[in-house]
C-alpha cells in the first residue's frame, strides 16, 4: 500500500470535504467550517475548525493533520 500525503494549500481549506479514515465518534464527513486565523496577522494559520456532517457537532484540529493520509482522504469517499 503507498501511502501519499495529501497536499493542501491552508488558504483553500474552507469548505473544502474530508473523510476521516477511523471514524470519529461515529461520523466519518466533515466539513471545514471555519480557518482559525491567527492574532497576530504575520503568523501562519495553525488550526482549523471542522463540522461533522451528520451531527453538525464542530471540534478544532491542527490544519496540518488533514496532510496525513492515513488519517484524512480528500473529498466524501
Amino acid at each position: 500500500m503507498n501511502i501519499t500525503p495529501n497536499k493542501i494549500n491552508p488558504k483553500k481549506l474552507l469548505l473544502s470535504k474530508w473523510t476521516a479514515v477511523h471514524p470519529i465518534a461515529k461520523q466519518k464527513h466533515f466539513l471545514v467550517s471555519k480557518v482559525i486565523l491567527p492574532e497576530a496577522p504575520e503568523e501562519k494559520i495553525e488550526f482549523v475548525e471542522i463540522e461533522a456532517i451528520y451531527s453538525k457537532k464542530t471540534r478544532q484540529i491542527p490544519w496540518r493533520n488533514l496532510m496525513n493520509s492515513e488519517e484524512w482522504i480528500q473529498g466524501w469517499k
